[in-house]
């Protein structure tokens, strides 16, 4: 068992409907201690790839984003959920459905931070039908920047998202895939990796 599936045993809660709370240390209050081994874990398995810049998507993303990208000593650009008088000029823009939310958001980027100089690693604290990533993905294609690999921290493989991604042909590394859990027993089934 890796640093995270540990903490997922120790601090995860499993609600009705397969929701996965891990509130207490990741996504409402962040544990910046774990955050820095999740970004050193993802430095360490994009190794070699040409990474100038991190995308994730607001909110739960930013702050593991921002922690991975002082191991990538590159600048961190995120999708925002709501049109604010803020952003100007041409924007890319993808429409994501949140397996969380249970609702469509469109996603939005000043195209001003994203171009086809880009190699662009996508980080997001989960990954459950995918879509948020689908979204994150046209946008980097709009840019005609290079999505390099996608990290994420924790993946549902009960779930389809992990599969419509990498059949897509990205480099995907989940830190930890919960293949299983029950709400009942509070118990976790991870699936084994490399």
């Amino acid at each position: 068992m890796n640093f995270l599936e540990e903490r997922i045993v120790k601090d995860g809660i499993i609600t009705e409907g397969n929701v996965l709370k891990v509130d207490s240390f990741l996504n409402h209050q962040m544990d910046i201690e774990l955050f820095d081994q999740i970004g050193a874990e993802f430095k360490r398995r994009f190794e070699g790839k040409p990474i100038n810049k991190i995308l994730t998507i607001e909110a739960s993303g930013i702050g593991i984003a921002c922690v991975a990208a002082q191991h990538f000593k590159v600048p961190v650009v995120f999708a925002k959920k709501t049109q604010s008088i803020n952003l100007e000029g041409e924007m890319y823009v993808a429409e994501v459905e949140s397996f969380t939310h249970r609702c469509k958001n469109q996603v939005i980027v000043s195209q001003k931070f994203l171009s086809e100089e880009d190699h662009v690693l996508i980080i997001d604290d989960f990954l459950a039908n995918g879509c948020a990533l689908q979204g994150l993905i046209q946008i980097v294609q709009a840019a005609g920047a290079t999505v390099e690999g996608i990290g994420i921290v924790i993946e549902k493989g009960f779930q389809a998202g992990g599969s419509i991604i990498r059949n897509l042909g990205y480099q995907l590394e989940s830190l930890a895939i919960v293949d299983a859990m029950d709400e009942k027993t509070g118990t976790f089934v991870f699936r084994e990796q490399k």
